[in-house]
């Protein structure tokens, strides 16, 4: 990086040498300033500066919001690295550390120095009075006790969020160290194995569709992302649905998404579906297919409240987990069918959306100009996959009963099989893939027909299939 480019905010820098290898590291409060203090020791042999500078051939930087952020990232750097010309710092008792204590349920202090006493020890740090401030951020993230020793009632810092209240039971000791030890991988530098572990976690959570604790985990992975800033770990699931959560001012993160189609031709055994995302992926043990019952002829408007209707009456029956968003195949018409029943049913805050065929436009209710989106836009390609999932699961189902309509009534026509022994047949075959491969025997010993008629359904399946 070029030195008039580097940024003029807090951070840490890097001084490396031919092979990218760090030689010095150091924080900043304006990381131009800072390096350019350091250049102006070019040529100087007697001092560090200038015998570094001789074999630095790169400068890196990493931004942080505050420079005490830039303190506690400049340690676990070193620390990893052991670059040449920080090696004064090694140990050093002049200087501060940060401390978690070996207790039942450990604190986190400011030290001088190292002791045997089975704690663990992180630095040491360039200046006690960032390291304070430091502290005070550790606590909001890391949020651990402070009381000595653990009283009978929780107090301020439980108050204001910065404890978990141990000394009450609000919180056990697996979960207690399990704060400890997120606290510890964020001070040795892992901070992408930290925020790969919580990510773990909140898929867990949702897989439990307890989303309250996931939405929870999800800040923690967001507070953390920003000290520094670090990618989100996984697909790109979490991303894409901070840009539809943004993009259509919807109320929380639509961890849960629910997508409806339906599937009809010339009207005859209309179905509709809906298929479920979790985190932007298919969750295919959720999807739900629906025979419609209550519309005649060609009225997909109709339809669609119909599905509607009986998906989320039942729902809200047996008090299952409501989506974080709806998405309707079809236009503005469709959009209307949806909202107009999840109105009835006092739904009205669960947000919903349409995307519509010809030019793959987004609606949604109160904004009477579609959202456009190019087509290579994450969001779109979300939003697409999942209709196009909901089309192919509703197609299916229809096929499947268009298929079975044709052989009940091939079934009819065969002498000797009539509604009852069809209805026989059919139950105990389970289904007419199973008819269609059964042997004379079978047919005569399971499915209670005379020989004859055995011999009918073979040679007339046979025929026609």
């Amino acid at each position: 990086m070029k030195v008039p480019h580097l940024p003029d905010g807090p951070g840490v820098y890097l001084f490396k040498d031919r092979q990218k290898r760090p030689l010095y590291i150091g924080k900043a409060m304006s990381l131009k300033k800072r390096v350019m203090s350091h250049l102006r020791h070019l040529g100087e042999r007697f001092s560090k500066e200038g015998r570094m500078l001789e074999v630095a051939c790169h400068i890196e930087t990493i931004q942080t919001p505050t420079e005490a952020e830039a303190l506690l990232l400049e340690a676990s750097l070193i620390k990893e690295c052991q670059p040449k010309y920080n090696q004064e710092l090694k140990d050093d008792k002049s200087y501060p550390f940060l401390k978690i204590t070996a207790e039942e349920f450990p604190k986190l202090l400011v030290v001088r120095g190292r002791k045997p006493d089975g704690g663990k020890y992180f630095g040491p740090y360039t200046s006690a009075k960032l390291l304070r401030q430091a502290v005070s951020l550790l606590r909001r993230l890391f949020p651990m006790r402070t009381c000595e020793p653990m009283p009978d009632k929780v107090c301020l810092m439980y108050h204001i969020g910065q404890c978990r209240g141990p000394c009450v039971g609000e919180i056990d000791k697996i979960g207690y160290g399990r704060i400890a030890k997120e606290l510890e991988l964020f001070l040795e530098g892992r901070r992408e194995v930290l925020v790969r572990n919580l990510f773990k976690q909140m898929k867990a959570y949702s897989a439990n569709r307890d989303y309250e604790k996931a939405q929870r985990v999800l800040q923690e992975i967001k507070a953390l992302s920003a000290v520094p800033k670090l990618p989100l770990p996984g697909k790109n699931g979490l991303p894409v649905l901070e840009e539809l959560k943004k993009a259509f001012s919807l109320p929380k993160l639509p961890f849960r998404i629910e997508g409806f189609d339906i599937s009809n031709i010339s009207g005859q055994e209309a179905v509709g579906s809906m298929v479920v995302f979790i985190e932007g992926e298919p969750a295919r043990s959720e999807y739900r297919r629906f025979r419609i019952k209550t519309v005649e002829g060609i009225d997909d408007y109709r339809m669609m409240r119909e599905v509607v209707r009986r998906r989320y009456t039942r729902a809200l029956n047996e008090k299952q987990i409501l989506p974080d968003l709806i998405v309707i195949d079809g236009g503005k018409g469709h959009l209307a069918a949806a909202k107009k029943e999840l109105d009835g049913l006092n739904l009205s805050d669960v947000p919903v959306l349409s995307i519509a065929k010809q030019h793959e436009h987004l609606f949604s209710w109160g904004k009477e100009t579609p959202y456009i989106f190019p087509q290579n836009s994450p969001l779109l390609q979300l939003i697409q996959r999942l209709r196009d999932e909901a089309h192919r699961f509703a197609i299916t189902y229809h096929r499947r009963l268009h298929k079975k309509e044709a052989f009940l009534s091939l079934l009819d026509g065969i002498p000797g099989v009539g509604p009852k022994t069809r209805r026989k047949l059919m139950g105990r075959f389970r289904g007419f893939s199973k008819i269609k491969t059964a042997s004379e025997r079978e047919l005569m010993e399971k499915g209670g027909v005379s020989q004859k008629t055995a011999q009918n359904i073979i040679h007339c399946l046979a025929r026609c299939l």
